[in-house]
């Protein structure tokens, strides 16, 4: 049991959790509490570490292997978050391909330009999945959805839902336009309605920053700019509410037309 926050196995794991240099470089991420630990692929668990009470309420639902005991102290130290359950999982990354994001059906695409809030986009992960999108493309300097905050967002999602992150958004909206993905804008200067358009052939939407929308180079790629009339005097919607409401209503034609 290590007992000591003075470990090197327990600096790494500090590391881990504060650090996306230190993540990128060992190519996994870590995830806490029960049900994200119970959502992890098994041939992408690397190591969980655990207090001895989480242990022996919790062992039947454990795998066998790759368990290292802590102590309560020490534990409080490595984790995240506020209320921490005792047990944290370092997982092996992913990566995710080009098919992959396109699905073996209808491209259903989110193109998410910019965004910096960790719960939005751990939001946005979650819903894609609910709402059957087939791949999520960000632009590099998206927050990083290995962050803590962000993985706990995701509720699971970020173990199923492929995503890649891009370094020239333009270009990769470019390369989806080539496979005959109409892409909309998701823009306050939209012409029509969202719900005026068909998403029944390959999809992809253009979701921006949270304060200041897509910038207008990303904006132009799209083939159509659409907004989401809105009563009141509110301006805009969340990024993540905005994306789910585009998402489901492609969900929403789909089933339509099945």
């Amino acid at each position: 049991m290590i007992t000591s926050t003075a470990n090197q196995k327990v600096k790494e794991l500090v590391q881990l959790q504060k650090k996306s240099r230190a993540r990128n470089q060992a190519g996994v991420f870590t995830v806490e509490g029960i049900r994200m630990v119970r959502e992890i692929p098994k041939d992408r668990l690397e190591k969980l570490y655990m207090t001895e009470e989480f242990y022996n309420k919790c062992k039947c639902e454990l795998p066998e292997r790759c368990i290292e005991m802590v102590s309560p102290q020490v534990f409080s130290y490595i984790s995240d978050t506020k209320t921490p359950q005792g047990v944290l999982a370092v997982v092996r990354r992913r990566r995710w391909s080009e098919k992959e994001i396109y699905g073996d059906g209808q491209a259903h695409i989110l193109v998410l330009d910019n965004l910096q809030d960790p719960g939005n986009l751990g939001t946005i992960f979650r819903t894609a999945e609910a709402a059957g999108v087939t791949g999520l493309i960000l632009s590099s300097d998206c927050v990083d959805i290995y962050n803590p905050k962000t993985i706990r967002s995701t509720m699971g999602a970020v173990f199923r839902m492929p995503f890649i992150y891009v370094e020239n958004l333009p270009d990769a909206i470019a390369e989806l336009k080539k496979t005959g993905v109409k892409v909309f804008a998701s823009h306050l200067e939209g012409k029509n309605a969202y719900d005026r358009e068909s998403y029944l052939g390959k999809t992809a939407f253009l979701i921006g920053n949270e304060g200041n929308g897509l910038r207008r180079e990303v904006a132009d790629c799209a083939d159509v700019w659409i907004r989401i009339p809105m009563a009141g005097s509110a301006e805009s919607l969340n990024a993540a509410v905005a994306a789910s409401v585009l998402m489901f209503e492609v969900s929403r034609q789909r089933r339509q037309q099945e």
